[in-house]
């Protein structure tokens, strides 16, 4: 029975996340598997990936084939480069504790620029947020100055018609006079 390690598809239309499975070639590829080795989450930023190390190095060198996604996501958790240095180690080019600290030494690194990434990603966020928040006071003041303006426009316009009024008012009004009418009983 040929092997492979493959993604197997869930999740709804537009946020689909992956179980990572070793499944017979032959199987289809949301169908039947073997054994669940882990997650692949591409919806978040960055990519979460949930592996079982252990179960994937054995699957990998008991000869399973991981298609070209998860062989990416295997080299980016470090199960291939720990078969080629296990590899190494079968060959007699160098001793296991060797492969082990070359091994260590690649985490470290890799955690080092994961973190620097993250960080990176961090502050062009807070930048980001600087920028939108700037941007948005001006927008406000802006506004903020078409308001006082309109009002300023409106309470001249106010005076003018209270000025307008006022010699209006200082006319003598002649007035109609008053006739009483009886009252419908």
């Amino acid at each position: 029975m040929a092997t492979k390690i493959r993604l197997q598809r869930h999740g709804r239309k537009g946020y689909a996340y992956y179980h990572i499975v070793i499944a017979d070639s032959r199987s289809p590829r949301d169908g039947r598997f073997v054994e669940r080795i882990g997650s692949y989450n591409p919806n978040t930023n960055p990519a979460t990936v949930d592996i079982n190390f252990e179960k994937a190095l054995k699957w990998v060198n008991s000869g399973a084939q991981p298609t070209d996604t998860v062989r990416n996501i295997l080299s980016d958790e470090g199960v291939m480069l720990k078969k080629h240095l296990m590899g190494g180690v079968a060959k007699g080019a160098f001793t296991e504790e060797v492969a082990e600290k070359k091994f260590q030494a690649w985490k470290a690194e890799k955690a080092k620029s994961t973190a620097k990434i993250s960080e990176k990603t961090s502050a062009d966020a807070v930048a980001n947020a600087k920028a939108r928040l700037t941007a948005e006071k001006a927008v406000n003041a802006a506004k903020a100055a078409v308001v006082a303006q309109k009002k300023a426009e409106k309470l001249a316009a106010e005076e003018e018609s209270v000025k307008a009024a006022q010699p209006a008012a200082e006319a003598p009004v002649e007035e109609a006079p008053v006739t009483e009418t009886p009252a419908a009983e």
